[in-house]
């Protein structure tokens, strides 16, 4: 029995005053699987990420209409409490961001502001977090040192860690490995397909290689449209559009010339 999508999305569009940046975007965003975003620059795929917790309620003259529902819950209505949302629904950002202070309490910020206090408590969120996130065997015995210590993927790891802390449902990263080296970069991608598991993932990225090896399903943006939303196998193998055909062929093409300059 198929499982009922965690983001169900219908007639979507997004205005910045006068510019209209998302144009009637529908798609359902299945539980437990890797949802990957991609197109050129300033197609809408940051945008339409940040429209799935409410991160364009915070950019003036923004505009939104359409349906955007998280379990059947209108996430734009009264019954949707944008904390809430923002806490079933975490975000990890295109650099690596942790607060400046301990490895501990970056964990520990999100749950203490929701009233968790005990010790042994927090000792067990940190542990779990940093398990999941593929960090603790490297930190346990430095919690308490400065989180500006670790290296990039180190911190975009505790990233995803302190995101985890809250317990949300969907994890959304924008472009999480494009400040990254390929070492680190090949950790985040198998890290996220353990926490897949546990947790739907819909991921904006410029690297279709990274769609193509990491996504379950794969939307195509152009000009603030979906051209196309599809199992990734068939968007890359099999495309319905021309102009999704055209941009995975430059994309492939690009790759093989950034390859041979390397050879």
């Amino acid at each position: 029995m198929k499982k009922e999508p965690v983001f169900h999305v219908e007639h979507l569009n997004l205005f910045y005053g006068e510019k209209h940046a998302l144009k009637d975007i529908g798609m359902d965003i299945e539980q437990n699987k890797i949802t990957a975003l991609i197109g050129p620059s300033g197609c809408g795929k940051s945008t339409f990420l940040r429209c799935l917790n409410r991160m364009n309620d915070l950019i003036e003259g923004c505009r939104i209409d359409g349906t955007i529902e998280l379990n059947g819950v209108d996430a734009y209505g009264s019954e949707m409490n944008v904390v809430d949302l923002r806490t079933q629904v975490g975000m990890v950002f295109q650099k690596p961001n942790p607060f400046p202070m301990s490895i501990y309490d970056n964990i520990t910020y999100g749950p203490k502001c929701q009233g968790i206090k005990n010790r042994k408590t927090l000792d067990a969120i940190v542990e779990q977090s940093l398990r999941k996130a593929a960090l603790w065997e490297e930190v346990k015995d430095r919690l308490n040192d400065s989180a500006f210590g670790l290296s990039g993927g180190q911190q975009q790891r505790l990233c995803i860690a302190r995101a985890i802390a809250m317990e949300p449902e969907v994890i959304l990263m924008d472009e999480p490995t494009s400040a990254l080296d390929p070492i680190a970069t090949n950790k985040i991608e198998d890290l996220m397909e353990e926490l897949k598991k546990d947790y739907t993932i819909v991921i904006v990225t410029h690297s279709m290689q990274q769609a193509s090896r990491v996504s379950d399903y794969t939307a195509f943006f152009l000009l603030g449209e979906v051209v196309e939303f599809n199992k990734t196998s068939r968007i890359f193998q099999q495309p319905c559009d021309k102009r999704t055909e055209d941009y995975i062929k430059i994309g492939r093409a690009s790759c093989r010339e950034r390859v041979s300059r390397v050879v």
